[in-house]
Parts: structure tokens; C-alpha cells; sequence
């Protein structure tokens, strides 16, 4: 079971700076294939597509046979490593894509979903949702959402807490790996990261302006490198704010967030445009040069200065309901 001893603020950036060495060890992919890229998914021996279908945005398509056959558009072009979350929509997403999955395109893909149980007993019934959604026996990739209470990480790993649910759901074989997800402040990854708990992967925001401003690459990104856990990259584009600063375009943004040493990158697109955008760049994707990086870090600078375009960092804007219900905020 999971060490409960809670690590000083010291510590987490002690922890930090042990790894941070690695963050400039890029793995060398190939580029150019024509097909979107597998990427290793950490120390799993799983192999995840370079761009993953964001969940949220395929349940604003209004039209349901319209989801379901973009997402199938989407799996068609390999885009195989699928995102999704309990809450999202009140469950719509997961219920569309369970939907979209029949006709043996379960079989095609990497599912991962995100839950918000902290307890035990919360974590379990919205897995017992999700299954039900999906339509399938196992999820692959099951993780805790939204980590961005700086008592999270302790309500998790409490005695009856969600950490106890998804060691008993993977013994039973309904989720086949464990992580967690957060967009708030690199400290409370590390509280995560510091418990004595053997993560498979976990999710944070990664994009040309975090460098810059409580940076997930810089201080998390390393950590996980070293311990062979698996990054899932996400808000490329700052939640859309990225291109309102007008310092780089779409394209260059995600391919800076797939030049790191990531699994994959999340991509929210509700369109067959940006679908084909985006999957363009994973499929033509030819990581940075390192001064083709500088030159794109020191035209970010100014913009990314105190989270102005990064607001799941710098306010309360991105965190969900249910977070905010159970952490009492407005």
C-alpha cells in the first residue's frame, strides 16, 4: 500500500532538480511516415498514438450519429488513443464514444478515461459508470481528474481513499493501468508523484508558454522521464487562448508540445477540418531543432508572463463542477 508520509515543498523541488537533467534528452522518433506515430506509453510496453482524441469536445457535437462517426472518422485515421472523463457532459461523451466503439473499433484503440472519486467508494461507482457507458469490460488507462486541490493529493491516499479503489479495480482487471491528470500548479504533481505508488502515466498541461510560468515541462516532466511513467500532454493550445497572443500558429504550437518526450498529445476538435489539421502535424512530425525551440521560447516569453493566457494555471476558469462542488469553490 501507498506510503502516507507527506514530503515538504523543499523536497518536491529537491525531487526536481534531481531529474531535471533529463528533460533535455529527447528520444529521436521517426518523422515523416504519413501515418500518425505510436509512441511508447512509459514503462507500460503499450504503444499510443502521438495525437489522442479529446473526449470533451466530441460530446458538443450536438448530434449524436455526427459524434459517433467523427470519432470513427478519427480512428480511421489512426488517431487510436481516445480521451474521455466521468463528468464530461454529465456523462454524454463517455456514452457516444461506448457507442462509437461498437462494430469492433474497441478492439482498435487505447481507452482512457478520468474519474473524480476521491473516496474509495465514490471512485468505484463512477467506474462502474464508466464501463457502463463504454460498453466494455476494461478501460485501459484509468486516472484520477483534475488534481488541482492542494489537498487532493491527501483526500487520494487517505485510509478509504480513491487509491485504494484503483488497486482493487486492477486486480480485478476492469482498468489495466493507473494515472492522474492536473492543469493547476506543478507542486501538487509532485505531492502525487512523491507517494510511494508505482503511477503508469499522468497528464499535464505542456505548450510553448509553460516554460515560462509554473512550468509543468521544467519541474514534472523529468520526474516522470525517470521513472518511466507516461506523460500525456495536453492544452497545446492553451485552451484555444494560445493563438489570441498571436506569437505562433496552431501547427507550431502542437508540434512544440510532440517534440517533448511525451506519449501523446490530447487534441480537442469537434471538426473534420481541425481533425485533419491536426492530425497532419502528428503524421508529418519532425521534432525541434534546438534552436528552432530557443527561437520559439524567446518569441513566448512576454505572453506567457503571470498566466495571462494560461488560465487553468492562473485561475479557477477550467476547474470542473464536480471539483468545485466537492472543494466548496464558487
Amino acid at each position: 500500500m501507498a506510503d502516507k508520509k507527506q514530503p515538504t515543498r523543499r523536497e518536491f523541488l529537491c525531487q526536481a532538480a534531481a531529474g531535471i537533467a533529463l528533460a533535455g534528452t529527447i528520444p529521436s522518433w521517426s518523422a515523416g511516415t504519413g501515418q500518425v506515430p505510436l509512441r511508447p506509453l512509459g514503462k507500460t510496453g503499450e504503444k499510443v498514438s502521438l495525437m489522442c482524441l479529446g473526449g470533451f469536445h466530441i460530446g458538443s457535437i450536438k448530434d449524436d450519429q455526427e459524434s459517433i462517426a467523427f470519432i470513427r472518422q478519427a480512428i480511421d485515421m489512426g488517431v487510436t488513443f481516445m480521451d474521455n472523463a466521468w463528468e464530461y457532459h454529465n456523462g454524454r461523451s463517455e456514452e457516444l464514444m461506448g457507442r462509437a466503439l461498437q462494430d469492433g473499433y474497441r478492439e482498435k484503440v487505447f481507452l482512457m478515461t478520468k474519474h473524480h472519486g476521491r473516496d474509495k467508494k465514490t471512485a468505484l461507482k463512477h467506474l462502474d459508470d464508466s464501463l457502463r457507458r463504454f460498453k466494455t469490460d476494461t478501460i485501459d488507462l484509468w486516472q484520477f481528474h483534475e488534481v488541482v486541490y492542494q489537498d487532493d493529493p491527501e483526500m487520494i491516499f487517505a485510509a478509504g481513499g480513491g487509491i485504494e479503489a484503483a488497486e482493487e479495480a486492477k486486480k480485478a482487471g476492469k482498468v489495466r493501468y493507473i494515472g492522474f491528470t492536473g492543469h493547476k500548479d506543478p507542486m501538487i504533481h509532485l505531492k502525487m508523484l512523491a507517494y510511494d505508488y508505482d503511477w503508469d502515466a499522468t497528464q499535464m498541461p505542456l505548450n510553448v508558454l509553460d516554460p515560462h510560468y509554473q512550468s509543468f515541462e521544467k519541474h514534472v516532466l523529468p520526474i516522470c522521464l525517470k521513472r518511466g511513467i507516461g506523460v500525456i500532454g495536453m492544452k497545446s493550445l492553451a485552451g484555444g487562448r494560445l493563438l489570441n497572443a498571436g506569437v505562433v500558429t496552431a501547427a507550431e504550437a502542437i508540434r512544440y508540445a510532440m517534440s517533448l518526450p511525451v506519449a501523446s498529445v490530447v487534441s480537442g476538435v469537434m471538426t473534420l477540418e481541425h481533425l485533419k489539421a491536426n492530425a497532419k502535424v502528428a503524421q508529418e512530425f519532425e521534432p525541434y531543432s534546438e534552436t528552432e525551440t530557443a527561437a520559439l521560447l524567446a518569441r513566448t516569453e512576454e505572453a506567457a508572463q503571470e498566466g495571462k493566457y494560461e488560465l487553468f494555471k492562473s485561475t479557477n476558469a477550467y476547474d470542473g463542477p464536480v471539483g468545485r462542488a466537492l472543494h466548496g469553490v464558487g
